[in-house]
């Protein structure tokens, strides 16, 4: 495989965020069965397998590979699909002479730097779901590392509470990778006069949103409502993308004329920023996972100078805090 691969797989990572989907692919990865098959081996009426099996089919993880008929009745037969590769590597990792990271969460630049300064000695799968979802995906088992940068209002902290709710039975630590600001991106110039929020009230202008569960969709949803604004009254609300990057990419190519997001990619792109707010970004990980490999090298890099190096470069991040952690018990 590629040292660093960004992937797509949100909707997947979802599915499988129930461990009751994530148990039929996992009986479907060591061959093809009917849904009585499936019924038998899980110990389930066959009408419960199917109804989680059709959300699979629908995410393109699993598929009707056969039909056969037994005693006068047709018998179908599903297996995992083979374009669900990268999943069934998480779930059903093979032994390599490479550790492996896979890397989940919010999407970050300076993760991506850090990703690719680890590359020569092993192997990174980055599965960019947002915030929510890559600890979902941490506490099933679908990677080691999570990125996230939530902000609980009551409390007026980042992350941990939400780690604290999500795992409760499980240590854990938060490693803050940097500080970043996140505000409005538009054209070059700001053609279009955007100062804040409330100008996404303004018809004319079209905004390209992140995808449910990332931490710059919750902190917009809350500031939106704070503001007495409706997801009605923004035009494009409903236009999502997964990354940062590709939130500039919409903007840059006239596709919206505003998008939330952070500073670095706003300066790649050369477009114009408004800035917003400043918050921390934490890489989380398992207590079990402290001595993987790949978990140590990559915490070692971050605290590198090589790596904060780096980050100097991006606009908008500060690396005063890098390196401090968190256990939560």
């Amino acid at each position: 495989m590629q040292a660093v691969q960004r992937l797509q797989v949100s909707n997947q990572l979802k599915l499988l965020s129930d461990p009751r989907r994530l148990a039929i692919l996992r009986r479907l990865m060591s061959g093809p069965a009917t849904l009585t098959q499936l019924g038998q081996a899980m110990g389930e009426h066959p009408a419960w397998v199917r109804h989680h099996l059709v959300q699979l089919e629908a995410g393109n993880l699993v598929e009707l590979c056969s039909e056969q008929v037994n005693a006068g009745h047709v018998e179908k037969y599903y297996r995992a699909c083979s374009r669900s590769y990268l999943i069934q590597e998480l779930v059903l990792p093979e032994p390599t002479d490479r550790p492996l990271a896979v890397l989940s969460g919010s999407h970050d630049l300076a993760l991506e730097l850090l990703a690719e300064q680890v590359a020569p000695l092993l192997d990174v799968l980055i599965l960019p779901v947002g915030s929510l979802d890559g600890l979902v995906a941490l506490r099933q088992g679908l990677c080691q590392v999570a990125g996230c940068h939530l902000y609980d209002s009551p409390s007026g902290e980042y992350n941990l509470p939400y780690v604290r709710h999500l795992f409760p039975d499980k240590p854990t630590h938060l490693v803050t990778l940097a500080h970043r600001q996140q505000g409005l991106i538009t054209a070059a110039g700001n053609p279009k006069q955007v100062r804040g929020l409330a100008d996404l009230m303004r018809s004319e202008l079209r905004f390209i949103n992140r995808i449910r569960g990332s931490g710059t969709r919750l902190w917009l949803d809350e500031h939106l409502r704070h503001a007495g604004i409706s997801p009605e009254q923004v035009n494009g609300y409903q236009m999502e993308v997964v990354t940062h990057t590709q939130v500039a990419a919409a903007v840059r190519d006239g596709l919206a004329d505003v998008g939330l997001g952070i500073q670095a990619v706003a300066q790649l792109a050369g477009l114009y920023f408004i800035p917003l707010f400043q918050e921390r970004f934490d890489l989380v990980f398992r207590q079990e996972q402290a001595d993987n490999p790949a978990v140590t090298m990559l915490m070692d890099n971050l605290c590198s100078s090589r790596f904060r190096h780096k980050v100097e470069g991006l606009r908008g991040y500060e690396i005063g805090c890098t390196g401090q952690e968190w256990q939560v018990m």
